[in-house]
């Protein structure tokens, strides 16, 4: 992928070494006057329900919605302390991990927000978990004809094919093989999350993404 062309991908997006903590601190201001506010892991999860949001002709910022990268579900409780009940008031909604899951749920009860047995309770509550991680879920709603199709598009399927080739990862799952190698470069994995996010037949969004936005 053309350097010019990744800029064009990622405007309007922190990236870098310091992304996650600088991703926070640029939405906060934002969130601070929100109607509602989107919990979500890190940048690539941010970039993902923006772009479904674009899919789906909403406007964010004109419906005062912020989406939130929190950099990691461990500082998720603080935002929800101070954007739910306890603070601003505004309807909150989530994106996690499953390996985050229950620290989502802890949180969520320890901010006065209900407690959650099960993922049901939890997407009532606006929190919606992926298994095992966003880029997992959009590998496989894309399928791996597709996902390779979006990297010859954008000049990366030389490079997947010669990782595929590395002994490490010679003859392992193809999706396997596609979620590694997207999360091995600087800024794929941000790229990815929209060009992904873009490509998918809107019929097999994932449902973790679907149903955040929907929450708001």
């Amino acid at each position: 992928m053309r350097a010019h062309d990744s800029e064009q991908l990622l405007a309007g997006y922190v990236t870098g070494p310091r992304a996650a903590t600088e991703a926070t601190a640029a939405a906060l201001p934002r969130a601070a006057a929100a109607r509602a506010v989107v919990l979500v892991e890190g940048v690539s999860d941010q970039i993902a329900v923006e772009t479904l949001a674009l899919r789906h002709r909403r406007d964010l910022a004109a419906e005062r919605i912020v989406v939130l990268p929190v950099g990691g579900a461990h500082g998720v409780t603080r935002y929800l302390r101070m954007f739910g009940p306890e603070g601003t008031g505004a309807r909150l909604a989530g994106l996690c991990d499953e390996a985050e899951e229950r620290v989502v749920r802890r949180g969520l009860a320890a901010a006065g927000l209900g407690a959650a047995r099960s993922r049901a309770e939890l997407e009532r509550l606006g929190f919606s978990v992926c298994v095992a991680d966003l880029e997992d879920e959009l590998i496989r709603a894309a399928g791996t004809a597709l996902a390779a199709q979006v990297l010859a598009a954008h000049d990366d399927l030389g490079a997947f094919r010669s990782m595929q080739r590395q002994p490490a990862w010679r003859g392992k799952d193809e999706a396997a093989q596609l979620r590694r190698f997207l999360g091995a470069g600087a800024q794929r994995k941000l790229r990815y999350a929209r060009l992904l996010t873009e490509a998918i037949d809107p019929d097999r969004m994932p449902r973790p993404l679907e149903a955040v936005l929907a929450a708001v």
